[in-house]
């Protein structure tokens, strides 16, 4: 029902800045919100950030606050994630989700809040 493309990820060097895009296409329910995730190897896909598609409203995990930032381009239905100063810890398979259920409004980190999943995009960061 709602197809999720993930792009952007690749190789980059300690310190440096990379941007992932997710395209929604497909909905035929309002969205309530779309997120990033990430999981490293062999740890648990653990929350990154997220925004409000009809505020755009953002959160995001204490590991990330202020090196990354989402953006929302609506007439694309596209959000983005800006990455920062990233570090080697940051290293992690990148996975764009999407949610029309009001559970985001209670745990909107936990990844069971999210319906519709991306399939993920690869990110590398090298010291």
């Amino acid at each position: 029902q709602v197809q999720l493309v993930e792009s952007g990820g690749g190789l980059v060097q300690a310190g440096g800045s990379l941007r992932l895009s997710c395209a929604a296409s497909g909905r035929t329910f309002s969205s309530v919100a779309m997120g990033w995730f990430r999981q490293a190897p062999g740890k648990e896909r653990e929350f990154v950030g997220s925004i409000s598609w009809s505020s755009g409203m953002r959160y995001y995990a204490d590991s990330v606050k202020g090196r990354f930032t989402i953006s929302r381009d609506e007439d694309k239905n596209t959000i983005y994630l800006q990455m920062n100063s990233l570090k080697p810890e940051d290293t992690a398979v990148y996975y764009c989700a999407a949610t029309s259920s009001r559970t985001y409004y209670t745990d909107r980190t936990n990844e069971r809040a999210y319906e519709y999943w991306g399939q993920g995009t690869q990110v590398t960061v090298s010291s």
